[in-house]
């Protein structure tokens, strides 16, 4: 039997996965990426939560990348990662360098009527005082996923920052 051929999908990306360390800590790689922007989109804060939620918002559109090369292992990975809150859409972005449109995946927030979306998400202010913690959190949770009962990452974001908030 020949190798079995995996398909490369394009996932777009607009949260704590803009950061390398994060993707890296997920599929063990920095995949290639294009700077890239969602139209008809919106990028709330959470309460209670240091990552991003995406929905549909006319006249609003989100900036993000696109990782390209996504193999299907690494999609089910960030499945796994996105868990209930989101779901996986196809979505059509325009390229920033080339103004090409391209179809991807993207991680949308379930809940639409969600009262604890608010305002915006910003990516420069998270870097600075969430994600080394975040990316603590994401290796307990692939940490995790090799375990045979392993939690969904909503409940492994919810221990462990509550055990970090109780650290402080």
């Amino acid at each position: 039997m020949g190798e079995a051929v995996v398909a490369a999908h394009n996932v777009f990306v607009y949260g704590s996965l803009l950061a390398d360390d994060v993707v890296r800590v997920l599929l063990n790689r920095v995949p290639t990426s294009s700077a890239a922007l969602l139209n008809g989109f919106h990028r709330f804060s959470i309460k209670g939560r240091v990552y991003p939620a995406i929905l549909p918002v006319r006249n609003r559109h989100v900036s993000g990348r696109v990782l390209m090369g996504i193999t299907d292992p690494e999609l089910h990975i960030l499945d796994e990662f996105e868990d209930v809150e989101y779901q996986r859409t196809r979505v059509e972005v325009s390229l920033l360098e080339s103004s090409d449109k391209l179809q991807a995946d993207a991680y949308v927030w379930s809940n639409a009527s969600d009262p604890n979306l608010y305002g915006d998400w910003d990516f420069e202010k998270w870097k600075q005082v969430h994600k080394e913690s975040f990316i603590k959190m994401t290796m307990g949770f692939m940490e995790e996923q090799e375990l045979p009962e392993s939690k969904p990452r909503v409940a492994t974001y919810e221990s462990f920052y509550q055990q970090d908030a109780a650290e402080k």
